[in-house]
């Protein structure tokens, strides 16, 4: 309060003039030169308070001392714009400088020396109405393997309002506040939301697009409260920054890349990002949000909605669960210079994973968040337990391996549909698209879609072929390994999987029941 006191006289005098007319007139809460939020912490966590999603108390709890990582909490506090989008321009500034206050969660490398100067920088999931640290249940395996950092950020409203339902003293600083008050005819009535609950006429879902940005030029700059530096004399510097964004945080992106990125680099001559990540999210499939909750997310078919001459690398994955429904955000890849595009299509992989439940806070945290546990199962069983981690690493690695001019990643058909229909072969399977072991050494019929409670539409699930079936495919256990490893080598020298992970999966194979005589369980992947 005692800031916003001093901000207001200070105002009122006159002697913050020159800086806010900079801020209108170049959006600078999206420049590295320009004013740069605060930031507090790490924040202390300890048997009476800690991080909501903190990797201790995930749902399936993670050491990250055992992989040689660290976690850290901060808020960040600053001011943004927000923004409408006109159609045919990028976006345009609607309200200015409003202030905020929201939380980074930090897991990086326990030394500088381990730290690979690269960062995942992740829009938490807000769609369950809290946050979900989906790219770190995605990426953790190859983020850890190579000494990255991932830095989540609390985006919209509804999570903040979890996290204070959660923990009260811990997040009353936290705000997302409407610049607008209700009084104001601009403040529309009827805020739109993408959930149910998700939007309210008192906060602001628009900030986030400034907030991405400022969270950005933090990481890359050389300030002392930089939670990437690590205190040592040479401090190893941020070198690549990479966005990431999963089902609704990835619609996000296309407004951040396709509307706010070029105000970055009218800017400031660069993008903030070197590249994208962009996964689950595209056409009509939450292929964009609204600009502000008060304008529409812009209509199906508006080029708005398509990456094109985005200026950096996009790789763009949806999975078997979405892909019809964001069918018109296809287009071809592309190695033309300022157009690196490469889209993927996962065979046999779930929208809504067991993965992000397990790697999110626990059901306790969340119910103590005044919000429903998402369901793990469906009418059909179990959410699909398909590994889409698989190919979320080698995405990774292709996207660093481009950006760097190590190699471009490779292209892949995508699924192949039939008048508008999935094709299938004679297991169920759908053809095409990234392929695995799983679909192409089949144990079982892999299903994108499932009925039920929450997301199942969009979860998926597993059929176990019957065990006469998995005798004819594989009269031994070695002819089945064989033709595993036959699968994993092809894919590897692709470079659709990494080696890590193709070993991952011949060791699987090796210790899995098949054929099924009906005597052992059957396997699952492994996390």
């Amino acid at each position: 309060m005692r800031t916003e006191s001093a901000l207001r006289r200070g105002i009122a005098a006159g002697l913050l003039a020159p800086v806010l007319a900079g801020l209108i007139a170049v959006p600078a809460a999206a420049t590295p030169g320009g004013v740069l939020p605060r930031v507090t912490g790490p924040i202390a966590q300890n048997s009476r308070s800690h991080a909501f999603g903190a990797a201790a108390h995930q749902a399936v709890p993670e050491n990250l001392a055992a992989s040689g990582y660290t976690e850290a909490e901060y808020f960040l506090s600053g001011r943004a714009n927000v923004y409408t989008w006109p159609a045919g321009a990028p976006a345009a500034v609607r309200t200015p400088n409003a202030p905020y206050t929201t939380r980074l969660l930090v897991r990086k490398p326990a030394t500088g020396k381990r730290f690979s100067g690269k960062v995942v920088v992740e829009m938490l999931n807000p769609s369950n109405l809290f946050d979900l640290n989906i790219g770190w249940a995605m990426l953790r395996r190859q983020l850890i393997a190579d000494g990255d950092a991932w830095v989540g950020i609390t985006i919209k409203p509804v999570s903040v309002a979890a996290l204070q339902n959660f923990d009260p003293v811990r997040y009353a600083p936290l705000s997302l506040a409407n610049p607008l008050p209700v009084t104001d005819p601009a403040n529309c009535a009827n805020p739109l939301t993408l959930i149910p609950g998700d939007s309210s006429r008192v906060t602001e879902n628009g900030l986030a697009w400034d907030i991405y940005s400022q969270v950005g030029a933090l990481l890359r700059g050389n300030r002392t409260d930089n939670p990437l530096r690590y205190g040592e004399r040479h401090n190893p510097p941020v070198q690549r920054l990479y966005g990431f964004g999963y089902s609704q945080t990835g619609g996000y992106l296309y407004n951040y890349v396709n509307g706010i990125q070029p105000l970055v680099v009218r800017a400031t001559g660069r993008p903030l990002y070197d590249g994208y990540l962009v996964a689950v999210a595209g056409g009509s499939f939450v292929g964009a949000a609204p600009m502000n909750q008060c304008d529409p997310a812009p209509p199906i078919g508006d080029p708005r909605r398509q990456f094109d001459h985005a200026g950096t690398p996009i790789l763009h994955l949806m999975s078997q669960s979405d892909y019809l429904l964001g069918i018109d955000s296809r287009r071809p890849d592309s190695d033309m210079p300022g157009d690196h595009y490469r889209g993927y299509e996962m065979a046999g992989a779930g929208h809504a994973t067991p993965d992000e439940l397990h790697a999110s806070a626990k059901p306790a945290d969340i119910v103590k968040a005044g919000r429903q546990v998402p369901a793990p199962g469906c009418d059909q069983g179990p959410r699909s337990p398909f590994p889409s981690q698989i190919f979320f690493d080698a995405a990774l690695r292709n996207l660093d391996h481009w950006v760097t001019g190590k190699a471009i990643p490779p292209r892949a058909a995508p699924i192949t549909v039939d008048n508008g229909t999935p094709a299938t072969d004679r297991f169920g399977n759908v053809m095409g698209g990234l392929r695995s072991p799983y679909l192409d050494v089949p144990t079982a019929t892999w299903s994108g879609t499932s009925t039920g409670p929450s997301f199942c539409a969009i979860a998926g699930h597993v059929t176990p072929l019957p065990a006469a079936t998995l005798a004819q495919l594989y009269p031994t256990h070695d002819h089945y390994v064989r033709q595993v490893a036959a699968s994993t080598a092809r894919l590897v020298t692709a470079r659709y999987i990494t080696p890590a992970d193709g070993t991952r999966l011949i060791r699987e194979a090796i210790h899995a029941p098949v054929p099924d005589r009906g005597t052992a369980p059957r396997r699952q992947p492994q996390r």
